[in-house]
This record gives C-alpha cells, structure tokens and sequence, in this order.
C-alpha cells in the first residue's frame, strides 16, 4: 500500500509503526527508507544498536592454508539500549511536554542519540535517531527508532512518539461507540460496507468534536453517542429536560473536571440535532 501511494506520488508526512513490526522483522523499515519515507519505530528492549560505524568488513584469513571468509564482520560491539539507557547519568535525560491529557499536560524524560544498525548482510550500516522516552512519575519506558532527518529537534520527535495515543484511541472509539469489531462479514464487499459506515460515523463525531472544541475542548465520543441516543428516539423532548437528567446521572466530579454541560449547549444541539433529523 505504501509503494502503491508513493508511485501515486501520494506524500505521508511520517509514517508511525507500532508494535505491529516491532523490530523484529526488519525488512519494511528498510523498505521505507529506502523510499524516503520517514518512520518512527517502536522496539523492544533489546534491540541491538552500534554508539560507532560498525563499518562491516570480511576479515583476512588467519593463515595462508585456511579458508577465506566470506561473511561480514563488524568492526565495533553493539549494544542493547536498555542497557545503554541504564548507563547514562540523571542530568542526561531532558523533559519535554508531549500532549494534554484529563489530569493536565504530561511530561516526559527523553534520551536521544543517533546510533547504526546493521543486520549482519548489508555492506554498510544505517544511522538512524534513538528516542527513549520515560513518562515523569512511572518506570516504563518506551525505545523508538526514527530514520528522521538528522536535523531533527528532539520536541519533534516527542510529539511523533505520542501520537502512537492517538491512533489507539480512535480505534478505541470506532470499537466502543461505532461498532467497528461488530460486524459477521462472508465476503470482503459487505466488510468494506461496514468499514464505510463506522468511518462516517466516526467523521460525524469529529466534526462535532471540531465544531464544539473552543467552548468543550473534552468533549467525548461518549458524550455525543449518549445525546444522539437520547433525542433521537425521542425527538420532542426538550433540550433541558435531557440535560437535567444527564446532570443527575453523571457524577459531579466528572461534570466539573469535563466541562461538559452548559446553557449554549443547549442552544447549540438543538440547532444541529435540527438539521440533522430533519
């Protein structure tokens, strides 16, 4: 599919790949990069990584009667990150701002330095960035690989490295509320129907979300799947009547931390559910 849109000269301004690949089939990022595709990559613990060119060469035979070799050696040591994150001092890590989230803005430790890979068969290696990245009160910790320019700053990168959140989420919210995994297709036309269908749905809550998001910037799927449940069976009840018992329904902590219930509201949804039933 990439290749197709690349010959289509279709432009992806960086690909993420999550634990899909992850690091242990290296052939698609190779892939990638050789169509000039930038990526971002996550990778286990133990990937392997060179701090130096291993600049694979085939070593000399030992003697004049022994057998040449024939395979590539590199000329420096790799490492694990794990163990090379573990190596580096406090004042090494830098925190940057990666997104908001319900509680506030979150905060990440990062460590970067541009490493080589090599897969024991390539005649040179490849130098691409290591990001690691440690959420600010947690222990886990998260590698990345990233054929990025070498220019690349690092707030570039944290903001590439959380968007993995994103992509999980609209999937969480097409499963949850749009029905994406409920379907019993036989043949590929009536899945790709119901793909279309959840898609549209899924466009119906971000333009929403996108209309309502200077007034009600959390705004949810959730909120807008148990309006559209409400008032659209039920299409004479009044706005406020609705509202009331939301209120009554929804914990106040919630209410307070979300924002959620407003008189504009009101006035506005009343409009749009207008249109929209008309």
């Amino acid at each position: 599919m990439v290749g197709r849109d690349t010959f289509l000269k279709r432009h992806f301004y960086y690909i993420f790949t999550p634990q899909l690949t992850y690091g242990e089939d290296p052939f698609f990022l190779r892939f990638l990069d050789q169509m000039h595709e930038i990526f971002i990559m996550d990778v286990h613990k133990n990937q392997q990584i060179y701090l130096e060119d291993p600049d694979p060469k085939v070593p000399k035979p030992k003697s004049e009667k022994s057998r040449k070799p024939t395979k590539l050696k590199a000329q420096t040591d790799p490492i694990r990150v794990d163990k090379w994150a573990s190596q580096q001092p406090a004042e090494a890590w830098q925190r940057r701002y990666a997104r908001d989230t319900t509680k506030g803005k979150l905060l990440v430790d990062i460590l970067h330095k541009r490493v080589w890979l090599w897969d024991g068969k390539e005649h040179k290696a490849l130098c691409w960035h290591l990001v690691i990245r440690r959420e600010v009160g947690a222990s886990k910790i998260k590698y990345s690989l990233s054929n990025a320019h070498e220019e690349t700053s690092l707030e570039r990168f944290v903001y590439m490295q959380a968007q993995r959140y994103w992509i999980e989420r609209s999937f969480q919210d097409a499963k949850t509320h749009c029905g994406l995994g409920d379907y019993q297709a036989k043949k590929w036309r009536s899945w790709h129907h119901h793909m279309a269908m959840v898609m549209m749905a899924m466009l119906f809550m971000l333009e929403e979300r996108l209309f309502y998001k200077g007034s009600y910037p959390l705004l949810s799927c959730s909120d807008i799947v148990s309006i559209l449940c409400y008032f659209l069976p039920n299409r004479a009840i009044m706005p406020k009547k609705f509202l009331g018992r939301w209120r009554f329904g929804i914990k106040e902590g919630k209410l307070q931390s979300k924002q959620r219930i407003e008189i504009s509201l009101e006035k506005n949804w009343s409009l749009r559910l207008a249109n929209v039933t008309k």
